[in-house]
């Protein structure tokens, strides 16, 4: 059983950055891919970025690429989300997941889920 433990959530303003990062414990963290995803009130979850468990390949929803950088530090068991150039449509709960399969953009594809940090950002 993974337990996942998001923080660095916040409010910025609009062009901001902030760096989120999710915490794992209680299980191999270095075999699972990772990944990144988000919801708004009233939208469904949305997939944000993802990582394979080695770190060398890495995914990214449209919406976010060349803003948004996912990494990973196994010594740590740990899996970070930079986000630059921050906009208003990034405001949402974001939350990490781990699966052992391997890198997917599908939230049913993963097992375990955080509880969320929220990030809002303001224009």
């Amino acid at each position: 059983q993974v337990q996942l433990v998001e923080s660095g959530g916040g409010s910025v303003q609009a062009g901001g950055s902030l760096r989120l990062s999710c915490a794992a414990s209680g299980g191999t963290f270095s075999s699972y891919a990772m990944g990144w995803f988000r919801q708004a009130p009233g939208k469904e979850r949305e997939f944000v970025a993802a990582i394979s468990w080695s770190g060398g390949t890495a995914y990214y929803a449209d919406s976010v690429k060349g803003r948004f950088t996912i990494s990973r530090d196994n010594a740590k068991n740990t899996v970070y989300l930079q986000m630059n150039g921050l906009k208003s449509e990034d405001t949402a709960v974001y939350l990490c997941a781990a699966e052992d399969y391997g890198i997917s953009p599908r939230p049913d594809e993963y097992e375990y889920w955080g509880q969320g940090t929220q990030v809002t950002v303001s224009s």
